[in-house]
């Protein structure tokens, strides 16, 4: 599997495989798990999505910080790739880490549709 460099072309894959709608299922199912009311629509944009992604992820991390590393600990996002980036900027930070959330939820509906 190669792992997709941006949100573009992660959604671009998703969609020409037709598991866009399985993404964010899965991103439901976690978020959930997670006990975080975050509920997006299956029919929901990419462009949506990304945004409302980032500002729950930048909610998480201003206002629930135990409830954001719950969240990444139940997607199974890699600590070493969070603890890559620059934490300075916390509007950034929620930005990349979605994508992180992003990637990660896509390797797993990727892996599921394949074997």
């Amino acid at each position: 599997m190669q792992v997709p460099a941006n949100f573009d072309v992660l959604v671009e894959e998703a969609t020409q495989l037709d598991l866009y709608k399985k993404l964010v299922e899965q991103l439901n199912k976690d978020f959930l798990l997670a006990n975080i009311d975050a509920d997006f629509h299956e029919e929901i944009l990419p462009s949506s999505l990304k945004i409302m992604l980032h500002e729950t992820i930048y909610e998480l991390i201003q206002h629930k910080f135990t409830e954001y590393l719950n969240l990444l600990y139940i997607i199974d996002v890699p600590e070493h790739q969070v603890r890559q980036l620059d934490g300075d900027d916390t509007i950034q930070l929620a930005e990349q880490v979605s994508f992180l959330i992003l990637k990660r939820e896509w390797q797993k509906v990727w892996y599921r549709n394949k074997f």
